[in-house]
């Protein structure tokens, strides 16, 4: 390094949660690219050593053992010379457990930074894992003083409760922050994560370096994404999102500090943003956790033709296997549509008829259900024999099934429990029914990169077109049952992410009736939800991590605008109990 450069590469990776050994060695790899690139400093996002999240596993004091030994193992081999390494850990201090960042640097550890901020919100529990560190220093690399806000720490100002971490570092001499995150994917959330950091800037008068991991990790999906910004506020530098990427920066220092003109790559935001996150989380989920691929049934409708265009683009199409299950309901113009998604798509398709198992399951039944008249109940018959024959197909073959429900089916539970709600994951269960004809097409239109389907129309547009339906019985649709779908989203998006209250939705405008209505199904599929396969989460509040009722539960919102606060009797209740703890 001179006295004028600071070299900075930014380590944009995949780790894998619990593989201490794999994200080590790919930490190796990015160190052997950074010393080819003459960089003075790798870095290396949030818990790398770990994965993130990694949830309870980190407290598992052999785990904690295994990670020290290879962050240990790491510096010892930055005595050869070469950039000094900034890379998450676990650690344990005096007792307790702090979500970390270590410095390796010249065969040792040089410095340890401990997150101050724990976030307990949303889908982040850390709070009760970690302890809290307290607001340090910067660390020094080659002369440079390296403000490390970990996360978290850049996005909360000081309240009771919170530090001003970044304002610290400015007090203490930073002069440039370099911010590792564990940031998971959510519609427009490259925004957010933009206007935090620009507010950072702002107050401090640093440059910032923002690095985010990649990958899928159960249900949630960490979109990369990552950027630098000097200290007038301009992009220094904006990294690809859904990708791995190792990008070196050089920062230059003049008379109003450290600046960089780094590469900037186009965002993916909206449709696009989300198409691509259910493609990357259903490709991390399988490879991860060692399937040798996937099959799903194939109706002929829109929700298994989307959820198979990303099985493919995820995994490939020799890797993805579908299986039409056709009863007497089924239209020949199911059969002819899947067997064209098949073809489209070119993955390996069969059909296997379900009448014997159907009518074998009636003629069980016969005597149990005899002088009752036939309903639903024959009905969800035809999807929990389609469940058991894939969940067959996928013992014998190893396959997970992919699952192809909605977010709207999910929250109304229009969906038959062991059932068409069988499978291993679910890439479009936090999409709801009216994205799901719009990725649809967007689909026949464009294909992230990296994508592994082939280009152009690959969903037959009578798929898009036609009305959706369960064909269970003659003639059905889905609207039959639930209101049009642009109506049901619009009211589902005001009762799961907002939590408005029923009468701020019927005075937008939606029928009373039917929002009484929907709130009741919403509350009465609870229980189906909990059994549910976990999926991809792209909106702020999906069902599981972050949506969590109880399923005994008996209040309901009657609908009637919600009464003013009586602050009388609260501040009489005030002062009686600041008189008793006088007496």
């Amino acid at each position: 390094m001179t006295e004028t450069t600071f070299t900075i590469t930014l380590a944009q990776l995949n780790p894998t949660v619990g593989d201490v050994a794999g994200n080590a060695a790919k930490a190796r790899a990015a160190r052997d690219q950074a010393k080819a690139d003459g960089a003075d400093l790798l870095v290396l996002p949030e818990l790398f050593i770990t994965g993130y999240p990694p949830e309870d596993l980190v407290l598992k004091p052999a785990f904690q053992a295994a990670c020290r030994v290879a962050i240990e193992e790491l510096a010892r081999e930055t005595a050869g010379g070469g950039p000094a390494v900034l890379i998450g850990t676990p650690w344990v201090e005096d007792g307790k457990l702090y979500n970390a960042c270590a410095l390796l640097d010249q065969g040792r550890i040089a410095a340890l930074r401990f997150k101050a901020n724990l976030p307990n919100y949303g889908v982040f529990d850390e709070k009760r894992l970690f302890a809290r560190g307290p607001a340090a220093g910067p660390v020094t690399v080659g002369g440079v003083r390296v403000g490390v806000p970990i996360c978290e720490d850049i996005w909360l100002e000081e309240s009771e409760e919170y530090e001003n971490v970044v304002e610290c570092l400015a007090e203490t001499g930073a002069e440039i922050l370099v911010v590792p995150n564990g940031s998971p994917y959510a519609r427009d959330k490259n925004d957010l994560r933009l206007s935090v950091a620009v507010a950072r800037v702002t107050e401090s008068g640093l440059p910032l370096v923002y690095l985010n991991q990649i990958g899928g990790q159960d249900e949630l999906v960490f979109d990369g994404a990552s950027f630098a910004l000097n200290a007038d506020l301009s992009i220094a530098a904006q990294l690809p999102a859904f990708e791995e990427n190792i990008t070196t920066l050089r920062w230059t220092k003049g008379a109003d500090g450290w600046r960089c003109k780094g590469p900037v790559v186009p965002q993916l935001d909206g449709d696009k943003g989300d198409y691509a996150a259910c493609v990357l989380g259903l490709r991390d989920y399988v490879r991860k956790n060692g399937f040798p691929g996937v099959l799903l049934g194939v109706s002929g409708g829109i929700d298994s033709a989307l959820c198979a265009a990303i099985a493919v683009d995820a995994l490939g199409a020799e890797k993805v296997r579908g299986v039409m299950l056709p009863f007497r309901f089924t239209a020949q113009v199911s059969l002819d549509d899947a067997a064209k998604l098949a073809k489209a798509l070119g993955f390996p398709y069969e059909v296997l008829p379900i009448a014997d198992a159907v009518n074998g399951f009636e003629k069980i039944l016969s005597v149990p259900f005899a002088g009752l008249p036939r309903d639903i109940t024959e009905e969800n018959l035809q999807a929990r024999t389609r469940g058991t024959l894939l969940m067959a197909i996928s013992n014998k073959t190893g396959a997970m099934v992919v699952t192809t429900g909605n977010k709207s089916e999910m929250s109304v539970g229009y969906a038959t429990i062991y059932g068409d709600m069988n499978g291993g994951f679910n890439p479009i269960k936090d999409i709801y029914k009216t994205e799901v004809f719009r990725l649809s097409s967007l689909r026949n239109e464009w294909k992230p990169d990296g994508a592994l389907g082939p280009s152009g129309e690959v969903i037959p547009v009578n798929i898009i077109v036609r009305p959706p339906t369960a064909e269970l019985r003659e003639n059905q649709t889905d609207q039959d049952s639930l209101p049009p779908y642009d109506m049901l989203d619009g009211i589902l998006e005001r009762l799961v992410e907002r939590e408005e209250p029923l009468a701020a939705i019927i005075a937008a405008g939606f029928p009373a009736d039917v929002v009484t209505r929907i709130d009741r199904l919403l509350n009465v599929a609870e229980y189906k939800r909990r059994q549910a396969a976990p999926g991809v989460k792209v909106t702020e509040k999906n069902f599981g991590r972050d949506r969590r009722y109880p399923i005994t539960n008996r209040f309901r919102d009657n609908g009637k605008p919600l009464p003013e606060p009586d602050d009388k009797l609260v501040a009489r209740a005030g002062r009686a109990s600041a008189e008793a703890f006088e007496d």
